[in-house]
């Protein structure tokens, strides 16, 4: 009987430690700490999550299920990336090191992205002073993952560098 009951435990916390990594990478301090890591290899202070601006996030995300569009929200108070993929689980975090990744691509003497390369994704990640963030996830009908994340007070403005 003991070893049903060892085995049984076994396989259910096997089972919880694979629900775990399934979900994983998609919470908000998942989304809170690619972003941070960011920031902190510019010397930006780190963000906080809002629920306020999740919320946002969230009902953006909903209405995109339906087409998975890389179209962004229109009368927005925030800053927004967005991020779709198809043919894999795209994760938050996946997400966000998209937008992490065109560093590469940005030049913070100029401020300005490399030639036909776009960096604004990355800028908006470590603006200075953006401090608030919510994220967002959706499977779409056609099977493709969408992740939006807003940003609050919005960065990117003109003649102004991130950081």
């Amino acid at each position: 009987m003991g070893y049903w009951n060892n085995t049984s435990l076994l396989i259910l916390a096997m089972s919880m430690a694979i629900l775990h990594l399934s979900q994983g990478q998609n919470s908000p301090q998942d989304y809170v700490d690619a972003h941070n890591r960011a920031r902190a290899q510019v010397g930006v202070g780190p963000m906080t999550w809002d629920s306020g601006v999740a919320s946002f996030a969230q009902n953006y995300a909903n209405q995109r299920r339906g087409d998975c569009q890389m179209i962004h929200s229109q009368n927005r108070p925030y800053g927004e990336n967005l991020a779709s993929g198809s043919g894999f689980e795209l994760t938050g975090v996946d997400a966000v090191n998209l937008w992490v990744g065109e560093k590469a691509d940005y030049n913070y003497n100029s401020n300005t992205c490399a030639r036909d390369k776009v960096c604004g994704h990355y800028t908006q990640v470590v603006w200075r002073k953006s401090v608030r963030l919510g994220c967002a996830r959706v499977q779409c009908n056609n099977g493709a993952w969408f992740v939006t994340c807003n940003y609050d007070p919005p960065g990117n403005y003109v003649g102004e560098k991130p950081y």
